[in-house]
């Protein structure tokens, strides 16, 4: 009962939080936060499970409880982790808490209601990446939305109203476009799935069970179905053409949330991609390699020539998201065991480095007040900690070996290269590759202007080192970020077994 445990103390923690006077609710928001922390190290250091929890593996700390009757259809409480979801579970726990503490700095208005939000965010992402049956799922993942929306809406900048509505409406849309096309597949299974189990669809779609629906032939229905989760999952990544929504949602919202937003939030899509459409859909998928493919390489080099036009370091680093969540489609679609490992563990390594990289920056907008490029120079003297842990957060972004970034790409391209789901497949990954270097470029030309030379600043404010609770998140990122990539088997041993059985649909391609 960990799961439950984890995540009812999470929503107790929130509504403490939001009850508590806004003096303390910050620390006392950091505090409970640790508990979650606590558990899901626990879970990691006690984890025993092997496969995938949707094809026939074992799952850890599993729980199934009966729950009601809807439609014809048996709801279960069912939750549970296997490779794939503990190392998500451990990131939204790590990555709260220092969120949470890198906010006492710039939130200094309805503090208490602010901490609620983040940790009832928390408590429903926990739910997003352990809940087994999609009724259970579906609850969680559209609650993320609602402290999204407000923490975006209340605390963020000028322009935070029409942000956090942009971000609500284009997500809320691709959450009905997914639905309707995984509840399509569940009436064409007819029989064969009495209840809303994912695990058990998962099984009968793989096992060919799927028939037509009001005259539409099985193969169609598998593929309009695909078409439609792709869709609505695309967004919330997001990739090329849906990512208009982000860049708005960073500039606007404060730094902590942004560090929620592109660490975790963003997972939310890629992981819901590898469990429905490339574990339930496996050769709907393959059918679509090219196009998808297509897609993940326009979001690399896209997202990247984007960020280079940018002035706001925020929005360098949310077009860099964009860029990076390409890999991570590319890793999905190859189909081989470092493609989709690569691609989960990149996903981790993702949401610490840009964790970091929005951490960074904010601290910096802490004491400047201003986040444009041309508005500032030789920051490193002034704020010599700060810039050096971005700078090394940057060249992780850059994929720097012995860091978190080089080792999510590399399993990446190992296993993209040695697919065959298309012959085209090594041309679009060294197209991808060439994203590293545009990387590359407009990191180094945003660091060279603004952290180097002789000291510079447009707006009139003091800039000095910044607080310790300022630095301490961004060093704790920063070993993460490092102790992965010298150490990737901390979390790709477990990843590497559940996405195999993935690959048995025919023999691995």
């Amino acid at each position: 009962m960990i799961i439950e445990a984890l995540i009812a103390v999470t929503f107790a923690a929130s509504m403490v939080v939001l009850l508590a006077p806004d003096r303390v609710a910050g620390r006392l928001a950091a505090a409970l936060s640790l508990l979650p922390v606590v558990g899901s190290l626990y879970m990691w250091s006690r984890f025993d499970a092997s496969g995938n929890a949707l094809t026939g593996g074992s799952i850890a700390f599993e729980t199934m409880v009966p729950w009601l009757e809807l439609g014809g259809y048996t709801l279960n409480w069912h939750v549970g982790v296997d490779g794939i979801g503990l190392p998500l579970v451990v990131l939204t726990t790590v990555l709260t808490t220092l969120a949470i503490v890198s906010a006492w700095t710039p939130i200094d208005d309805r503090q208490s209601q602010f901490y609620g939000l983040m940790l009832f965010m928390e408590a429903n992402l926990l739910g997003v990446f352990t809940a087994l049956d999609f009724f259970v799922w579906f609850v969680f993942w559209e609650a993320v939305l609602l402290p999204m929306y407000f923490l975006i809406g209340v605390w963020g900048g000028p322009r935070r109203k029409y942000a956090a509505i942009k971000f609500f409406v284009y997500t809320n849309i691709a959450s009905l476009a997914m639905f309707i096309g995984f509840i399509a597949l569940v009436f064409g299974l007819g029989d064969s799935v009495s209840s809303l189990d994912m695990p058990a669809i998962a099984r009968a779609l793989r096992a060919g069970e799927l028939g037509g629906l009001h005259g539409i032939s099985a193969g169609t229905l598998r593929a309009v179905a695909f078409v439609a989760m792709f869709l609505g999952f695309a967004v919330k990544v997001p990739i090329v053409p849906f990512h208009t929504w982000l860049p708005d949602a960073h500039v606007e919202a404060p730094s902590p949330v942004s560090v929620m937003l592109a660490g975790v939030l963003l997972k939310m899509g890629t992981y819901a991609l590898l469990r429905f459409n490339f574990t339930m859909l496996p050769e709907t998928a393959t059918q679509f390699a090219v196009p998808i493919a297509l897609i993940a390489v326009i979001s690399v080099i896209y997202g990247a020539m984007l960020a280079l036009a940018q002035q706001d370091l925020k929005r360098i680093v949310a077009y860099s998201s964009v860029s990076s969540m390409g890999y991570v489609i590319l890793g999905l679609i190859a189909y081989t065991t470092y493609g989709v490992g690569g691609a989960t563990f990149q996903m981790i390594a993702h949401g610490l480095i840009s964790g970091l990289m929005f951490m960074s920056v904010g601290v910096i907008y802490n004491t400047t007040h201003t986040r444009m490029v041309g508005d500032m120079s030789g920051m490193a003297d002034r704020m010599p900690v700060t810039v050096g842990i971005l700078i090394a957060g940057a060249f992780g972004y850059m994929g720097l070996p012995l860091m978190a970034g080089f080792a999510g790409e590399f399993f990446i391209f190992k296993g993209a290269f040695a697919s065959t789901v298309t012959a085209a497949m090594p041309l679009f990954t060294a197209a991808a590759m060439f994203g590293i270097v545009v990387v590359a470029g407009y990191l180094l030309f945003a660091m060279q202007r603004t952290l180097f030379g002789t000291f510079r600043l447009e707006t009139d404010y003091e800039v000095g080192p910044a607080a310790l609770h300022e630095t301490v998140p961004l060093a704790i990122l920063l070993v993460t970020i490092i102790v992965l990539g010298v150490a990737p088997d901390i979390f790709f041993g477990m990843i590497r077994d559940a996405v195999t059985p993935l690959l048995d649909f025919g023999g691995e391609l």
